[in-house]
């Protein structure tokens, strides 16, 4: 992929990048500026798209809130049978998708393809079959509850997981019978464009989605502040979205966010050690470490801390950082230049406050000059007071706490201003849900179980509000509505 995506027709070319997909059909901007999208692993431009402006959010709300009138009064069979076309389709064009996964953002392209590009059919194919299911009216007391989409929903997400955040947006908007303008990130947009060109592929309605590019600061802006926007659906980071709250909170509109994370992995003292340490420490790495749950705050026994800084600095110094094309490549670069002086400088302040640099820290890695790479970092003997335990670093750094007993664990846990996930690692898992159940999260995995689609996504306190995948999705996208009188 090099200046657009590979057209769906073979012979015919595919859609410029610098167009943005409105009413059914590719259209150019208001106005014409350009930005380029960067490959992180070569610092080298890709491809240029275009920063919309309010002019084209007005034109891609429109379109929206035209063809809502609609697409609202689709059946759930019609609905269904949309979202198969569009898995479909998907499934075919797979392979493209990894590949601009990978190009935009630094995926490992083995990553890319079982991970990163699964996403996308993993979530169409739940929302397919949750709807099959889903009841949008049934009977209270004297009355009767309907279920009834919220309206023109507006997407903003994020580029570290660039597929997994449109699809688990956009899905569940489609099952619902919403219309909605999707705003990608301008980092890594590559994928967004390509999903377009599925959805249009699939037969989705002129108007139903719509996809604009631009920056937060204006596209993101006007779509969370515009009068026709319904709902606003955001991950990214907290600061970003307590913005969006705020422009969204003059016309009363839904506001779902899913934010940031700066998540504990207990690891009790009757788990297996060094496999729970083992997988800890390559959880934390994975995605070079930009990953919203990631378990970035890893609480071990005091009298096991040595043991535990041991194995994780020897999982460190085995990670194959390099070319996310290369064979055994573990970790590719962050995504940016402005996310890699973020994380440098997060690294300079742990070590200025006195932790313990286990592996890896400041600088690029050996042969790496060039591209956004981060050595795998471990701090150990972190206090949770400490900068490293507390901010959100994006990128693949471990801080390594000691606790006294489990109930110092937990509170550890528990202080700080995110609540997204936890983890918990025990040989009893009678016991590990037992500490699970006082864990202040949204989520928690016991002993390195997977995330689920069919369960719920998101988080407690600054990591946001509302939940995404599966039926509980498909939540944030209904109004309710009571009929009385009926009998």
């Amino acid at each position: 992929m090099a200046t657009s995506t590979v057209s769906k027709k073979g012979s015919e070319a595919a859609p410029a990048l610098t167009d943005f997909y409105i009413n059914g059909a590719w259209v150019a901007p208001a106005k014409a500026k350009t930005f380029d999208v960067i490959n992180p692993a070569n610092e080298q431009p890709v491809a240029k798209i275009s920063l919309g402006s309010a002019a084209d959010v007005d034109q891609a709300v429109a379109a929206a809130r035209a063809a809502f009138a609609s697409y609202s009064q689709t059946t759930k069979d019609e609905r269904i049978a949309l979202l198969e076309r569009i898995l479909d389709v998907y499934k075919r064009r797979y392979e493209e998708m990894a590949e601009a996964i990978t190009t935009e953002m630094g995926a490992p392209k083995k990553f890319s393809y079982h991970a990163q590009a699964e996403c996308g059919s993993g979530h169409l194919a739940q929302a397919i079959e949750a709807l099959k299911t889903y009841e949008f009216e049934e009977r209270m007391g004297n009355s009767i509850v309907r279920k009834e989409p919220v309206g023109v929903c507006a997407f903003i997400t994020p580029w570290n997981w660039p597929i997994n955040q449109i699809a688990c947006k956009v899905a569940p908007a489609l099952a619902m019978g919403c219309t909605m303008v999707l705003k990608p990130s301008e980092v890594a947009p590559l994928s967004a464009h390509l999903f377009a060109e599925i959805l249009d592929e699939a037969g989705v309605p002129p108007g139903v989605f719509n996809l604009i590019d631009g920056d937060g600061i204006t596209v993101g802006a006007a779509l969370a502040a515009h009068p026709d926007v319904d709902m606003v659906s955001f991950t990214g980071s907290t600061r970003a979205g307590i913005e969006v709250a705020k422009a969204a909170a003059d016309t009363v509109k839904r506001v779902a966010q899913e934010l940031g994370g700066k998540s504990p992995n207990i690891i009790l003292e009757d788990a297996d050690f060094e496999r729970a340490v083992k997988s800890g420490v390559r959880s934390c790495f994975s995605n070079s470490g930009q990953s919203c749950n990631a378990p970035t705050r890893m609480l071990v026994p005091r009298a096991k801390l040595a043991e535990a800084q041991a194995i994780a600095k020897a999982v460190a110094e085995k990670t194959v950082v390099g070319d996310p094309l290369a064979e055994g490549t573990h970790l590719g670069p962050v995504v940016s230049e402005l996310q890699y002086t973020r994380i440098q400088k997060l690294i300079n302040k742990a070590i200025e406050e006195g932790t313990e640099l286990v592996s890896g820290g400041p600088g690029k890695p050996d042969g790496l000059q060039t591209g956004y790479y981060v050595k795998p970092t471990v701090f150990g003997n972190v206090n949770n007071d400490m900068t490293i335990a507390r901010e959100e670093v994006f990128g693949p750094v471990l801080a390594i706490l000691p606790y006294d007993d489990e109930a110092d664990a937990i509170r550890i846990a528990n202080d700080t201003e995110y609540g997204l996930s936890g983890y918990v690692q025990s040989g009893d898992k009678v016991h590990a849900r037992r500490v699970a159940e006082q864990l202040r999260t949204g989520m928690v995995h016991i002993n390195g179980a997977n995330g689920d689609y069919a369960a719920p996504f998101g988080g407690y306190k600054k990591s946001g509000n509302g939940r995404e995948w599966g039926v509980y999705g498909f939540e944030d996208f209904v109004e309710v509505k009571a009929l009385m009188g009926l009998d």
